[in-house]
């Protein structure tokens, strides 16, 4: 991959120190730009690929930075220490990683070449040729949102069909890749116990795949909404309960596949 540490793609945060999103200690690097715009969104200011500004604590600032894959790089290599110790490494977040693929295949290659761990957390909205000649060659673990089996449903609640998704979820599975499906669950969209169960035998039927996490819906992003000046489409809506989170686990369980609340 020639002249790689020059690509550039644009990012709106880089997080330190996280011990979810992948194993052991992970930098998680967030690109801007997705297709979606699911209702319980808790990233929304990654939505939009421009630059935003947005108002937190009564301070205005600017998200979305033009970067190269070398400026990204020298503050991942900065946690080598923290990755060799843990097993852990680098995560491509977003917004949809996908839709910055020169990006994200420059950066996974990038972090492979130093020995590190690489993922990515995305819902696999893009060409299968894409997904399969950009990202998987440099990739350790798919971390895949599927978000409900129901396509008039899905699109309802993020503006996007899921025929796609369900498609590249069959065709990455069948690469032999590591891949772990997450299941946002949120009430009123998917957080029934047939819903759940419905797109657990939907994980299990994809060879390989043992593990199903169940990604409890929260209201941690909901004051982000106001920064931008947009409507919070789920301001009624409470959090799943602990006893219901359980209840779906085990239903989920049901199918044989290893399940775990959180990520």
């Amino acid at each position: 991959m020639e002249n790689y540490l020059q690509t550039s793609g644009r990012i709106f945060d880089i997080q330190k120190y996280s011990i979810h999103d992948g194993p052991g200690i992970r930098t998680i690097v967030f690109l801007k730009g997705c297709a979606f715009r699911c209702r319980w969104c808790c990233n929304p200011e990654s939505q939009n690929y421009a630059v935003e500004r947005m108002v937190r604590g009564g301070e205005e600032k600017l998200y979305g930075e033009d970067v190269t894959v070398e400026e990204v790089m020298r503050e991942v290599m900065k946690d080598w220490p923290h990755f060799r110790r843990s097993g852990g490494g680098l995560t491509l977040s977003g917004g949809e990683t996908l839709l910055q693929p020169d990006f994200a295949s420059a950066l996974l290659f990038a972090a492979h070449r130093e020995g590190i761990n690489t993922a990515i957390e995305s819902t696999g909205f893009a060409k299968f040729s894409t997904i399969k000649n950009k990202i998987l060659p440099y990739l350790d673990l798919f971390l895949m949102d599927i978000k409900h089996m129901d396509s008039a449903k899905h699109r309802e609640f993020t503006t996007q069909p899921n025929d796609l998704v369900l498609e590249n979820a069959r065709k990455i599975a069948q690469t032999g890749q590591n891949l772990i499906i997450r299941v946002p669950v949120v009430p009123t969209f998917n957080a029934t116990t047939a819903e759940i169960r419905a797109i657990a035998e939907f994980a299990a039927s994809l060879p390989g795949v043992t593990r199903l996490h169940l990604l409890p819906y929260h209201r941690l992003g909901q004051d982000k909404y106001a920064g931008l000046n947009r409507p919070y489409l789920l301001e009624q809506i409470l959090p799943p309960s602990t006893e219901q989170m359980e209840e779906l686990k085990a239903e989920a369980e049901k199918t044989g596949l290893l399940v775990q609340i959180g990520g």
